[in-house]
């Protein structure tokens, strides 16, 4: 192990502060292990890669724009090897919501959807990536919050 010291400003620390306590991490340097690991993993996921991954990707677009559902529709049958489920839902008049579970080969499912965010009249979107395996091991007794979000032990 190495010890690092970093400087953060007073918002960020009540923020670690708000995280750990959401979370049950019982010191500052567990939590800040862990939201390095998250961050460092979803920026290798981001690059792509061969390596296997599981990616939810949500977008909102206006569905009144030309054509547009229909191209999303085609894309996603095109790649039908990498969509598990899609949820869609109407946010108003003009806007809908889809989050659709990708499962592939990371520069695959990057590739995928960077062409769905790209699209002309989709106004949001966002991808986050996970890893088909972990990258680390908590113990049997360990109750804090993994980088998954799931809690292990008693």
């Amino acid at each position: 192990m190495h010890r690092v010291t970093i400087t953060i400003d007073d918002d960020l620390d009540a923020e670690v502060d708000r995280f750990m306590n959401r979370r049950g991490y019982d010191n500052r340097s567990e939590a800040i292990r862990d939201l390095a690991r998250a961050g460092l993993q979803q920026a290798a996921m981001e690059v792509g890669g061969p390596h296997p991954c599981v990616a939810a990707l949500v977008y909102v677009y206006d569905h009144e724009e030309r054509e547009l559902p229909k191209r999303l529709a085609r894309d996603s049958h095109q790649h039908h090897d990498l969509g598990q489920a899609t949820l869609h839902v109407h946010l108003d008049q003009k806007s809908c919501m889809e989050v659709t579970v990708l499962k592939g080969r990371g520069s695959d499912v990057q590739r995928f959807a960077d062409h769905v965010i790209a699209e002309r009249g989709v106004r949001h979107g966002h991808v986050v990536y996970l890893p088909l395996h972990k990258t680390h091991a908590h113990g049997a007794t360990n109750t804090r919050a993994d980088t998954f979000g799931h809690r292990h032990g008693a």
